[in-house]
């Protein structure tokens, strides 16, 4: 964080990280979708069924409705999609969740304990290694979340229908209709990418607040006064 700026760029960014937290975790886990097809089979014609699926994202366990009461005279069984992408999406969740506690909590530490992050080492030490953790997960989280959702389009479109054993029965014809655009989970994967951004562009500046820094200008100082004093 940017814990020793000035108090209004400390604030704008403090609040830019918490905002693309809330939209990245919004956006991914207040989805919600349905991917819909047309069965015809024994006495039922153009039925629509549907399959209704939201975060975590745990398909294989997202049944398609039932065409009618008598399951196409037996020859139609519960058919689910296919893959499980909890672990990516919650991952994502998680981190933003967790990322904007943070934030809120370097907040107070910059209003009500300035003065003892500016004469304590260590604070800033311990701010540059959770910055660049942090940048390491939004790095991760946002590639393996990317990845999933390709994978989810894929599990919800309109290859499923040669996944479904029930649409390849005798008399029994499978269209696929529709499935919900899915234009908010690609908004929260640039938020992922936006916060990993932010975040890494944050290291240089909590570095320059380090020991490390201020020992490497001494460093610098030394060694620019023993050649001019060579020269």
């Amino acid at each position: 964080m940017l814990l020793s700026l000035e108090i209004p760029l400390e604030e704008d960014a403090l609040s830019s990280q918490s905002i693309f937290s809330i939209f990245a975790f919004a956006t991914c886990g207040g989805f919600y979708g349905e991917t819909t097809l047309l069965v015809s089979c024994k006495g039922v014609v153009n039925k629509t069924v549907t399959a209704a699926f939201a975060y975590p994202f745990r398909l294989n366990t997202v049944v398609f409705s039932e065409p009618d009461p008598e399951r196409c005279g037996g020859t139609w069984t519960d058919s689910y999609l296919v893959g499980n992408f909890s672990s990516s999406a919650q991952f994502f969740v998680t981190l933003a969740v967790l990322v904007l506690l943070y934030c809120i909590a370097a907040l107070v530490v910059y209003v009500g304990y300035k003065h003892v992050y500016q004469h304590n080492s260590k604070f800033p030490l311990t701010d540059l290694i959770l910055t660049v953790i942090i940048t390491f997960l939004w790095l991760v989280s946002t590639f393996a979340w990317g990845k999933a959702l390709a994978d989810i389009k894929i599990s919800t479109g309109a290859s499923i229908i040669s996944q479904i054993d029930s649409c390849k029965a005798p008399g029994t014809t499978c269209h696929f209709v529709s499935v919900t655009r899915m234009g908010t989970l690609n908004v929260s994967a640039v938020f992922g990418l936006l916060n990993m951004v932010l975040w890494g562009g944050n290291i240089w500046f909590v570095y320059k607040d380090t020991n490390l820094h201020n020992q490497s200008n001494k460093i610098s100082q030394v060694v620019g006064i023993y050649s001019a004093q060579r020269i």
